[in-house]
């Protein structure tokens, strides 16, 4: 096919006078029900046109250094969509107006971006924000996401990452919401509310995209791209029901993944792309690749040549093509040899005009042009990023309660590589971020407490063997009453192409650590990473110690707000750390071992370092013992909850299901529901957990059936449990949605 952008072709001439007979232009009327606008609008495209409409193609800078572009093209009037990566109005105003003022039809494009965790305004990366527990405040980021990104001619993110990640050397960790399946359906569902509000063709509404579908989390030793071996059950029980989540809130489109799953890639799925999303699930939106997935099918050895790869893609329910021009190239072959049909073709494309119209760009296809400050970074958007980056931290270590620091610490001590650093706290996928927005933890501390009271000393790099800053590092902790050291990752060894080996820091920073820590101080490690470190050997140093993740533009404010008091951490970890390397993968709802005491390493302890759920809290929380009225259909578990310490604190309460037996062998536990409440001092709150058999107590079979059977269960929360028996069977159906009786 002709990739020339003047005129389709001559077949056009006649859709267009076939077309002209059957009367007005539906597609045009914005009365007219979405369903007939797309049919009227379908019905005048040529193939050329519609081959075009399942195309996408990139404009501007290259942001992802894993992204190869084979050459820089000059953007046609007539493709679907392009990777937009300017961030002027003016720009997209001009690139869109080609479509709708020089293509025959004036079908818009749907611009497209990577805004994972932020536009411009840069919120923690998104698995600190599962470390948060906080749906409302997840929600309300992508919100502002979608503000930021929509006023700069983004309509369409390729955001939220719901694969269940268990394996911490896979660098993608830090891009999805952690180990559970649960809650990554939970904040998963959260973030397709932000972004797409309440309509979708709202000013403030742009498309989320569900990735990767599905399984590339399940890479082989964590490392990028590889292939995965999932079984039926794996797929069902862990794999899908994030995905799941995302479908039934209302994400608009869905990206396949890279990975090739027991033999078939995931972008030549049918069962996945069309078996189970559409017909299954009866998702309605369409299906975009991931870059440049379906020409890697050769590669992956299930496709001899371009036109082989297109076919399987497409055929299995792959709508758009991202930038290898697969599609483009050889869709028109395979239709006119009949290898193709073209209602396979069809069908793709009525998807993707389902969602153009869905967003309004029929309507409004262009954007007013606001400058910056009216964009992006509001003052209201910076104090949600701080709000939430500070609801992100995790408190590992509080030996002799040394933090909160409080209103008058004395004398601090900064130190380390990433204490004065904006760069590398925007964390991987970064958005239109820019450095010089982030509030440092150096400015934080420092508009905290004044520039008195805070003495800065890099004394440390991130990695190498230059020691020569140990010294003075020293002499300043020794000035001061308290040493802060940011510690941990550059932004760039986490993400995407960022697999490693080992998860301890570098040797040199352990020993920055141990030598500040001989100084007799007190020392508070701030860890910022990507996904979890080794943090064994910084423990044992540590007086406190505390995850902060990359915690983007407010990031420094929020450290200041914390360490100081004024907020109490509230974060728990939705991610194990292990205790070294050597136990990935390690995740805490493992199945039961045949030998529970026995069979594990020999050399290194078999319990992680810090545990999925934990987290400290300047206060302490007391647990009561909890209540089941197993009394009705559905089961009530209560628990009361105390704040015994000094301080008003936050708590979320994680309810985690057991089954002790079962058909085939279940989890040692399971999160089915979690809920945060704050609790001021000396007051309890009672958390409550309305437990529905059909959806708390059953499980999948490895066709994804629900199958609910009698037996002992067991409710956990907060280190308690009370068992209860549910004495009827039942099988669900998920296609039918109600229950069956066995």
């Amino acid at each position: 096919m002709t990739k020339s952008v003047s005129i389709i072709s001559s077949a056009a001439v006649i859709v267009a006078l076939v077309a002209s007979c059957t009367g007005a232009e539906v597609y045009k009327d914005p009365s007219a029900p979405v369903g007939k606008r797309v049919e009227d609008l379908l019905s005048r495209m040529t193939r050329e046109e519609k081959i075009w409409q399942v195309t996408q193609w990139t404009y501007g800078k290259n942001m992802n250094e894993n992204n190869v572009e084979k050459e820089t093209k000059a953007v046609s009037p007539y493709v679907g969509s392009i990777l937009f990566r300017s961030t002027n109005p003016a720009y997209y105003n001009m690139v869109q107006r080609k479509a709708v003022e020089e293509s025959r039809l004036g079908i818009p494009m749907i611009c497209g971006f990577d805004a994972i965790h932020g536009y411009r305004t840069i919120f923690p990366i998104p698995l600190a924000q599962a470390c948060s527990w906080d749906t409302d405040l997840v929600e309300k980021s992508c919100s502002v996401t979608a503000a930021e990104s929509r006023r700069s001619g983004v309509f369409w993110t390729f955001s939220p990452m719901v694969d269940v990640a268990r394996d911490s050397r896979w660098g993608r960790v830090a891009e999805g919401y952690g180990e559970d399946p649960y809650l990554s359906g939970v904040m998963g569902a959260a973030a397709v509310r932000g972004y797409q509000g309440e309509s979708l063709d709202s000013d403030n509404s742009i498309a989320a995209c569900l990735k990767h579908f599905a399984g590339y989390a399940y890479s082989q030793g964590g490392r990028d791209y590889q292939y995965t071996e999932i079984s039926s059950q794996s797929l069902w029980e862990t794999v899908l029901p994030p995905f799941e989540a995302g479908v039934k809130a209302g994400a608009a489109t869905v990206m396949s993944s890279f990975n090739d799953i027991s033999g078939t890639p995931a972008s030549a799925s049918p069962y996945l792309l069309t078996e189970v999303l559409r017909d299954k699930w009866n998702f309605d939106g369409f299906v975009v690749s991931d870059w440049g997935s379906v020409e890697q099918l050769q590669s992956q050895g299930v496709a001899a040549t371009p036109a082989e790869a297109c076919e399987k893609a497409i055929e299995a329910g792959l709508d758009m093509d991202m930038v290898d021009d697969v599609y483009l190239d050889n869709l028109d072959s395979l239709i006119t040899s009949g290898a193709v049909s073209e209602k396979v073709l069809d069908e793709a494309v009525r998807r993707i005009l389902m969602v153009k119209f869905r967003l309004g760009l029929f309507e409004k296809p262009y954007i007013e042009e606001l400058p910056e400050e009216e964009r992006w970074l509001l003052p209201e958007y910076r104090t949600l990023a701080r709000n939430l980056a500070a609801e992100t931290f995790v408190l590992l270590e509080n030996k002799d309660e040394v933090l909160p620091l409080g209103k008058k610490p004395g004398k601090i001590a900064l130190l380390g590589p990433l204490a004065d650093n904006a760069y590398d706290l925007m964390g991987s996928w970064n958005g239109q971020g820019d450095s010089s927005d982030v509030v440092t933890i150096l400015d934080g501390l420092v508009s905290e407490y004044g520039r008195n009271s805070v003495k800065y000393v890099r004394g440390c790099p991130f990695e190498g063997n230059d020691r020569s800053g140990f010294s003075a590092a020293k002499a300043a902790v020794r000035s001061c009453d308290v040493a802060v050291l940011c510690m941990g990752e550059r932004m760039k060894w986490s993400g995407e192409n960022a697999s490693r080996a080992s998860l301890a820091l570098p040797q040199i920073q352990e020993d920055f650590i141990r030598e500040i820590a001989s100084c007799g101080k007190p020392v508070v490690v701030l860890i910022s990473s990507g996904r979890p470190v080794e943090l064994s050997r910084i423990a044992e140093r540590a007086d406190a110690l505390m995850a902060i993740w990359q915690p983007g533009t407010e990031g420094g404010n929020a450290v200041a707000d914390v360490l100081s008091g004024k907020v109490n951490p509230s974060g728990k970890l939705a991610i194990t750390f292990p205790y070294s390397s050597e136990q990935q993968p390690s995740f805490y709802n493992q199945r039961r071992s045949a030998r529970p005491f026995m069979g594990h390493y020999q050399d290194i302890p078999k319990t992680p370092a810090y545990e999925f759920g934990y987290g400290l809290s300047y206060t302490d929380f007391e647990y009561g013992e909890i209540r089941v009225n197993a009394e009705g259909e559905n089961f009530v578990a209560e628990v009361d909850v105390t704040n015994i310490g000094p301080a008003d604190g936050s708590e979320t309460v994680l309810w985690f299901i057991s089954d002790h037996y079962a058909s085939i062998s279940r989890p040692v536990k399971e999160l089915k529901h979690f809920e945060k409440q704050f609790i001021p001092a000396g007051e309890s709150r009672t958390f409550r957990f309305e437990i529905e058999p059909g959806q708390h107590l059953s499980y999948p079979d490895s066709n994804g059936d629900m199958v609910l059977e009698k037996g002992t269960f067991s409710v956990i929360a907060g280190g308690h449990s009370a068992d209860f028996e549910l004495k009827l069977p039942y099988r669900i159906d998920r296609t039918q949605k109600q229950t069956k009786t066995i």
